[in-house]
């Protein structure tokens, strides 16, 4: 009975995998097709012949490198701040006894209910007046003030861990900065990196971002430059799939050798220890 459930339960789980997976096969079979092979009726899954050079008229048609490595550069020092910042911040809120704790904490999930939108504007203005449009700081400096969402995931985190870790450490003479840098920080590894994974998605993907304050075309990032090949050669649709897997692929990657490691710090966050 036992392995029957377990069965059932994987074949549900395969079946649903495959409706998620779809999208992505028909996104890759695409880029590797030729044009007239893209619109065949009915659909064709496997290429033929293989056309690889759309990747590489892809890349040369717009400065796909330079793209990559403004994405890369916004994306990096974004996750590094919400990772200095957040858990701080998620700790001080778990473990320490200050006067406002709980009145802040609540702004703070207070925070997470406004919409984007209520505060696109005035973000835009205040970057606007201190210089900041046109550059990439708007899209860095905010996340090293924290993130609401990223420091109630890690405060229910830190909330797990026992006390009788920071007494210990205590005793041995540990100040309360050294017992979280040494201690605490590097149990909270598997909802770091969940976080980290989850902020380099957001900034990665983010283009409502970067079509705001990013006004150079030489500082765009790649899913500008996803838009803009659109606009310019939006009817070849072989070349556009072949810039989208690119610009997917390394989500994938990074989600397929870190996944055990995401979901454990998801599941941690919410189970008292």
């Amino acid at each position: 009975m036992r392995l029957t459930k377990r069965f059932f339960a994987h074949f549900v789980l395969l079946l649903a995998s495959a409706f998620f997976l779809i999208p992505f096969l028909w996104l890759l079979s695409t880029s590797l097709k030729p044009l007239e092979q893209i619109f065949s009726f009915p659909p064709e899954w496997i290429p033929d012949p293989v056309q690889w050079s759309n990747y590489a008229d892809a890349v040369n048609y717009i400065p796909f490198f330079q793209y990559l490595s403004n994405t890369l550069v916004i994306t990096l020092l974004s996750v590094l701040g919400v990772l200095i910042s957040c858990p701080l911040v998620a700790y001080s809120f778990a473990k320490l006894e200050w006067k406002g704790r709980n009145v802040l904490f609540a702004i703070t999930i207070a925070v997470m209910m406004i919409p984007a939108q209520v505060t696109m504007v005035p973000l835009f203005m205040l970057f606007k007046s201190w210089g900041w449009v046109g550059t990439g700081l708007p899209l860095i400096v905010p996340q090293l003030f924290g993130v609401p969402f990223y420091i109630f995931l890690l405060r229910q985190f830190f909330m797990g861990l026992p006390d009788a870790l920071r007494d210990a450490a205590r005793i041995d003479g540990a100040n309360e900065f050294r017992i979280y840098w040494q201690v605490m920080l590097p149990l909270a590894k598997p909802a770091l990196l969940a976080v980290g994974l989850f902020q380099f998605i957001g900034s990665w993907t983010d283009f409502l971002g970067p079509l705001l304050y990013l006004t150079d075309p030489n500082s765009y990032t790649l899913s500008l430059g996803l838009q803009q090949f659109q606009n310019q050669r939006g009817s070849e649709w072989g070349l556009l799939m072949a810039v989208s897997t690119l610009m997917t692929l390394p989500i994938i990657v990074m989600f397929f050798f870190l996944q055990r490691t995401f979901i454990q710090g998801i599941t941690f966050t919410g189970v008292k220890q």
